[in-house]
């Protein structure tokens, strides 16, 4: 028997073994050519035995898988997502060290406090004393009192000579920080021309002082000689307005 023959002779159910028989040889295998062809079920079911099916195979087919492709660019940025819930409040913190109680002060703001005093034709002749006084009333002792006088003055002598007006404060000259002064010095030339000089000039006398207390202060103007030198004839507010300002400033 041929090997045709062998192998219809296997698939062919024996209850086709007398149609078998009629045909002929060319006919069978005619007939197996088919079988193989178009598969029957009974062969289809031989074949599956012991084979186990790929899982990629209804992926991909029959073919074999290709190289894998590029890397793909990344997506947009998703939006921002709900809002999580709010966590569990956190322990109270250690207890801090005492502070320093600091007193505030609080002060009303800085107002103008000054005050003038004018002379009309003083006519003041003497070398030594004082010459006029202004009455003030001071409202802080960390302030600072600015003076100013301002008038006409003179001094009349045959030898060198010099004098000297200064300020005073409750009767005592300023000491913070110097004495608040001005002075006028003649030489000595001959005796004919200076028996005859006789100048009266307007001069000024100002300064501040520092640390005079609150409260009324007497401010006064005042000439006198200066050390070491002889006094001579002094005039204060000749034919002339002399004045004596005062104003408390802030430090």
């Amino acid at each position: 028997m041929l090997e045709a023959d062998r192998l219809y002779t296997t698939k062919v159910p024996r209850e086709k073994a007398q149609l078998h028989r009629m045909m002929s040889p060319l006919s069978r295998r005619l007939l197996l050519l088919v079988c193989l062809t178009l598969p029957v079920n009974g062969v289809e079911k031989v074949r599956s035995r012991g084979y186990r099916k790929d899982p990629d195979a209804d992926k991909y087919g029959s073919c074999m898988q290709g190289p894998a492709g590029t890397t793909g660019r990344d997506g947009n940025p998703g939006t921002n997502g709900i809002p999580g819930t709010p966590g569990i409040p956190g322990r109270d913190g250690l207890k801090g060290e005492k502070g320093e109680c600091i007193s505030e002060i609080f002060e009303e703001p800085w107002k103008p406090n000054y005050k003038q005093c004018a002379w009309n034709s003083l006519n003041y002749g003497i070398d030594l004393g004082k010459i006029a006084d202004c009455t003030f009333t001071k409202l802080r002792s960390d302030s600072a009192l600015r003076v100013l006088f301002s008038g006409s003055l003179r001094l009349k002598c045959k030898n060198a000579c010099c004098q000297r007006w200064y300020f005073t404060f409750n009767g005592a000259e300023c000491v913070a920080p110097l004495p608040i002064e001005s002075i006028i010095y003649l030489d000595q030339g001959s005796p004919e021309l200076n028996s005859t000089i006789n100048i009266h000039r307007t001069s000024s006398v100002e300064g501040l002082c520092e640390g005079v207390k609150a409260g009324l202060v007497d401010v006064a103007v005042w000439v006198g000689t200066c050390a070491d030198y002889p006094r001579g004839d002094a005039s204060t507010g000749w034919n002339s307005v002399s004045r004596i300002i005062i104003e408390e400033l802030p430090k």
